[in-house]
C-alpha cells in the first residue's frame, strides 16, 4: 500500500516478438505487483499517460509502471505541451464515516469502562487528532510494532508496542480492556491485536475492516477526521478511569526487568536488551531508524524506548536484508534528519555492498549491526517447531573491517563496556559508520 511509480526500459519496439538480446515482456514480468501497467508509444498522449500513472499510484496506494522503448526515450516533445497537476485529478480525501456507524461508536466508547487506543501505521499522519482524543478521555495508546515511535514511550499514556516486539505493558493493557479503539492497523498476525475483545476499526479502506476476521463495529472514514467527530461528540464527557498510575506501574516493573537482562553474561556475547538500552540513550531524538528483519528486529521492538524517532520497517512481509537500503532511501528523501540502520549479520550480508554506495555519495548512516554469527529466527523457528537446527550458521566477515576496507568508520565491540564509547564515537563521526556489536544469538 505504497505508491511507487516505476519508470523501466525496454528494447525498440521492432525488436519485440522474436526473443532478440535483454527482451523482456515487462508487462507481464510486472502484472502481478503492479496496479495499473502501460507501453509508451510514439502517438502515446505522454503527459496524460503520465497523469494517468501518478493518479493510479497515488489514489490506489499501488505501483503504477509506464515502459518506455529505447525509441520513445530519444523523442523530443514541445515544450509547449502543458503539465498536468493533481488538481481536479485527485479528490480530497477527508472521508467523513456513516452516520450510523459514528453513533454506534460513540455509544460503545460512553458504555465501556476501560477503553484503550491502538493506533497501527495507517494512522501515522492523523497522530495529533488522535493524542488529543486519547488525552481527552485518558486512554492508554498502543502502537503495534509498524507503528513504534508514533507515541513517545515516555508519554504518560503510552504503552509501547503489541505483539511479539512487544512489551507486556501492552499486553496487560490490552488484555484488561473492554474495548479496542483501532485506528489504521492491519489485523495482520504479528500485530497481536485479540479478537475476542469489542472492537471499533476506522480506516478509510474498506477492504481492511474486518479482513482478517469480523469486528464490532467497521468504521469506514479518514483517521483525522473520523476522530475530529468523536472529540466534537466527546467533548462534554469526562474522562475514563484515570489509570496513569497502573501505567507507571507497569513501566517500572518492565523497566526492572530489562535493566536485570542486561546483566545475563554467557559469555557468548552482548544480550541486545543491554545494546538498545545504550541506543534509547544515544541514538538522536530526531533520527529515522530503519530496521531489518530477524531477532534483531524483534529485540529492537521490544527494548529500544522511542522518544520522537521515526521508525521504517518492511511491515509483515519480512524482507531480510531491508534495513540497509531503507536507510539510504530515508537519507535520500531527510538528508537533514540522522539516519540508523539497524540489522543483523545475515540481513546486511545480503546487501553488504550498499555501504559503497553510502561512502560514494557521503551519506551519514550510522549502522548499527547485531552479529551473532547465524540466522536467528530461523534457528528459534526451527527449535519451536521440536526441530534440529539446520543450515543456520554463517561464516562472517569482519563486518567492522570491511566498512573501513569501503571507506567508512568500522568499530567492534564485544563487552557490554564498551557500547557506550563505540556508539559515542559512531554518532560523532561525519560520515557513514558502523559499529559491530558481537551478540549472543539466545539473548534476545
Amino acid at each position: 500500500r505504497v505508491p511507487v511509480l516505476a519508470l523501466t526500459g525496454q528494447v525498440d519496439l521492432q525488436f519485440l516478438g522474436p526473443g532478440s538480446f535483454q527482451e523482456v515482456d515487462l508487462a507481464a514480468a510486472f502484472g502481478a505487483v503492479a496496479g495499473w501497467s502501460q507501453t509508451v508509444l510514439e502517438k502515446s498522449n505522454h503527459a496524460e499517460l503520465m497523469a494517468l500513472a501518478l493518479k493510479h499510484a497515488i489514489v490506489k496506494r499501488d505501483v503504477a509502471h509506464l515502459i518506455f522503448p529505447n525509441s520513445i526515450q530519444d523523442l523530443r516533445i514541445s515544450s509547449e505541451t502543458p503539465p498536468s497537476g493533481p488538481e481536479g485529478r485527485i479528490p480530497l480525501s477527508f472521508i467523513s464515516p456513516p452516520a450510523e456507524a459514528l453513533e454506534r461508536a460513540l455509544d460503545m466508547i460512553r458504555r465501556a469502562e476501560k477503553p484503550v487506543v491502538i493506533v497501527g501505521h495507517g494512522a501515522r499522519f492523523c497522530m495529533p487528532q488522535i493524542l488529543r482524543f486519547a488525552e481527552h478521555l485518558r486512554l492508554p495508546v498502543i502502537t503495534t510494532f509498524k507503528a513504534k515511535g508514533l507515541i513517545a514511550d515516555s508519554h504518560p499514556l503510552a504503552c509501547g508496542v503489541l505483539g511479539l516486539s512487544g512489551t507486556p505493558v501492552a499486553s496487560h493493557f490490552m488484555g484488561d480492556s473492554d474495548l479496542l479503539i483501532v485506528f489504521g492497523a492491519s489485523f495482520s498476525r504479528h500485530t497481536g491485536i485479540l479478537k475476542s475483545k469489542p472492537t471499533i476499526q476506522v480506516d478509510y479502506d474498506p477492504m481492511v475492516l474486518g479482513k482478517f476476521h469480523a469486528v464490532t463495529n467497521p468504521v469506514w472514514g479518514e483517521i483525522a477526521s473520523t476522530v475530529t467527530l468523536l472529540m466534537k461528540e466527546l467533548a462534554n464527557d469526562g474522562p475514563k478511569a484515570n489509570r496513569g498510575g497502573e501505567l507507571a506501574e507497569h513501566w517500572r516493573t518492565w523497566r526492572e526487568e530489562k535493566k536485570s537482562r542486561e546483566a545475563v553474561d554467557h559469555g557468548k556475547g552482548i544480550h541486545s536488551a543491554c545494546l538498545f538500552s545504550a541506543m534509547s540513550r544515544q541514538v538522536p531524538e530526531n533520527a529515522v531508524v530503519a530496521v531489518d528483519v530477524g531477532n534483531n528486529t524483534y529485540s529492537f521492538g521490544r527494548y529500544f524506548e522511542c522518544r520522537a524517532q521515526s521508525v521504517l520497517m518492511s511491515g509483515y512481509l519480512g524482507s531480510i536484508g531491508y534495513g540497509y537500503p531503507a536507510a539510504i532511501g530515508a537519507w535520500a528523501a531527510t538528508p537533514q534528519r540522522p539516519i540508523v540502520a539497524v540489522t543483523g549479520d545475515g540481513g546486511f550480508g545480503q546487501y553488504m555492498a550498499e555501504m559503497t554506495t553510502a561512502v560514494k555519495y557521503g551519506m551519514p548512516i550510522k549502522h548499527i549491526l547485531l552479529n551473532n554469527r547465524e540466522l536467528g529466527k530461523i534457528s528459534k523457528e526451527q527449535r519451536h517447531e521440536g526441530r534440529k537446527v539446520w543450515a543456520t550458521s554463517l561464516h562472517n566477515p569482519d563486518f567492522s573491517k570491511f566498512a573501513e576496507n569501503c571507506g567508512a568508520m568500522g568499530i567492534r565491540v564485544r563487552n557490554r563496556s564498551e557500547l557506550e564509547e563505540g556508539l559515542e564515537k559512531v554518532f560523532n563521526y561525519p560520515g557513514p559508520a558502523m559499529l559491530e556489536v558481537m551478540t549472543d544469538p539466545e539473548l534476545i
